[in-house]
């Protein structure tokens, strides 16, 4: 009589043993930008007088806070 051994695959061991790795690595927070949005290492931003803006929000800084007005010529 042929005796089967059940064997896991390593990961699914680690995985009963120490639940699921956190597969996607997070970015650093490194802070807020002016309007409280999270600020991440890697982000790209702008410093006006003290003030630090994510440039995703460059634009509604320039027109929220400095009054500026886009138009097309």
């Amino acid at each position: 009589m042929e005796r089967r051994v059940k064997m896991n695959h390593p990961m699914i061991d680690q995985i009963e043993r120490s639940g699921y790795p956190n597969m996607v690595e997070q970015p650093e927070h490194v802070g807020l930008d002016y309007f409280g949005d999270e600020i991440l290492d890697g982000d790209d931003i702008a410093e006006y007088d003290g003030e630090i803006i994510l440039k995703d929000n460059l634009e509604r800084f320039l027109t929220e806070v400095m009054e500026f007005i886009f138009k097309t010529a």
